[in-house]
């Protein structure tokens, strides 16, 4: 009976994506295709067919290697939206192979290793 009371490891309870329909999703936008994070370069919508769903066509990239990803869903169904953040960084110096980079807000970075 004690195994009731194991609830494994904790979280935040953040998440790494969120639901949204397959019609809401835009151009330069970001969608998550083969378990991939992808902008979305293409998108296209074909007309509602014998089976009552139009479907959405779309050509995403890879925002971490830049390989390019097709996907076509229906358009009322849901697809995975990855929580994308950017941070622009000021290169201040570097040196023994790091960068140091500073933020909009003046606070530094400095355990960014360049690669060789």
């Amino acid at each position: 009976m004690a195994d009731a009371d194991d609830f494994g490891g904790g979280e935040s309870g953040a998440s790494d994506t969120y639901p949204a329909q397959c019609s809401s999703l835009r151009k330069n936008g970001h969608v998550m295709i083969k378990e991939r994070p992808c902008k979305i370069v293409e998108m296209s919508t074909s007309k509602t067919g014998k089976h009552g769903h139009a479907k959405v066509h779309m050509v995403g990239i890879d925002i971490f290697t830049g390989r390019k990803y097709e996907d076509i869903c229906p358009s009322t169904h849901n697809m995975n939206v990855p929580n994308v953040n950017r941070k622009d960084y000021q290169v201040v110096n570097v040196d023994e192979g790091f960068a140091h980079l500073m933020d909009d807000n003046g606070d530094v970075k400095e355990d960014l290793k360049i690669p060789e």
